[in-house]
């Protein structure tokens, strides 16, 4: 973790270009608000560019063009980015390596590669294999023959079933189920009957998961989740879907099982997808969305069902204005009636 760096390392390390003292060190990055002169700040939001004149910070990371009222500053395209990679070299250290601590309970047959750690209250099942610096807080429990990558945190509670696949640079917060049963059933006269789940789930590299999600193994094959996909807390995936690349699902979204997302998908807050259907790539789904069936390519759409976004605003914007429109009608209706009604006289 780095303690002082200068502005043109900064720069370096972020491709951007100085203005200002290059020899200028900065020891942490903080808010426009709240930054220190051994501090770096940031503005993203063209909002907040009046602060930059103001801000306590010894430097500001700024987009190309912005005014920098006399600060020292790094320009950078997006500076965003720039933000979280900088609050990556001040202030995320490097865990040391711990083993396999007292009171974890590791299975038989199991593999581990080097730099790992297991916690106190884990448990590792039979035929499990880990790859390097892999981190498995307590209350983890890893059925038979999971298979996790390099790079990977498993945070406290996590439970992944039976033959499920994770890949490298792969963080799993808190009490996430990976694996669990789809919820499949064959009616049976009154009743029902389980159709057995006998897939798995493959989570692939740079993925990252949040807090108490679950995602659901297949009934044959695999439930996948592609490539650089982040899904929030509390979200919910059904069996047998394909979750493309670099996915964005955020938390209380709903997906039925054995549907299809492509690559770049939105999903915001508390979308509701049914199953079987499949969503293109570029979508972008408003929040509170219900999706009841095929989404095109590079489409933005919103409300309950689906539909082209811009529509939905205009419609949104109707709404609360009918109970005056409603009486309006009604007004017309009765002077109609009445020319009408005087016409036949």
């Amino acid at each position: 973790m780095a303690t002082s760096r200068t502005l043109r390392e900064l720069a370096d390390y972020l491709g951007g270009t100085v203005a200002g003292d290059e020899s200028k060190t900065v020891t942490g990055v903080a808010s426009l608000d709240d930054a220190a002169d051994n501090q770096i700040t940031f503005l993203a939001n063209p909002r907040y560019a009046p602060k930059v004149a103001t801000t306590g910070a010894g430097a500001v990371v700024l987009p190309p063009g912005a005014e920098r009222h006399g600060r020292n500053a790094i320009h950078v395209a997006n500076p965003y980015l720039a933000f979280a990679k900088l609050l990556t070299l001040f202030h995320v250290a490097p865990r040391e390596p711990l083993g396999v601590m007292e009171g974890a309970l590791v299975g038989h047959k199991v593999t581990m590669g080097s730099d790992v750690t297991v916690y106190p209250g884990a448990v590792v099942g039979d035929g499990v294999t880990l790859g390097d610096r892999v981190t498995i807080y307590p209350g983890v429990v890893l059925y038979e023959g999971v298979t996790v990558g390099n790079d990977v945190t498993l945070h406290a509670n996590v439970v992944v079933y039976q033959g499920c696949r994770i890949g490298n640079r792969v963080t799993i917060h808190a009490g996430t189920i990976i694996g669990s049963d789809g919820f499949g059933y064959a009616p049976d006269g009154d009743g029902l009957y389980k159709i057995p789940q006998l897939g798995i789930v493959v989570i692939e590299d740079d993925v990252e998961i949040g807090a108490n999600t679950t995602i659901d193994r297949a009934a044959l094959s695999a439930t996948v989740i592609g490539r650089g996909t982040k899904i929030d807390n509390l979200v919910m995936i059904a069996h047998n879907c394909v979750i493309g690349e670099n996915c964005t699902i955020v938390s209380q979204v709903g997906i039925s099982g054995s549907t299809k997302l492509g690559r770049r998908v939105t999903l915001a807050g508390q979308v509701g997808v049914a199953g079987h259907l499949e969503i293109g790539d570029n979508v972008m789904v408003g929040a509170k969305s219900g999706i009841p069936g095929n989404v095109p390519a590079g489409s933005m759409v919103s409300g309950m069902p689906a539909f082209n976004h811009r529509d939905w605003l205009r419609s949104s914007a109707v709404v609360p204005k009918l109970p005056e429109l409603k009486k309006t009608i009604a007004a017309m209706e009765k002077r109609i009636q009445q020319l009408e009604e005087k016409q036949g006289a």
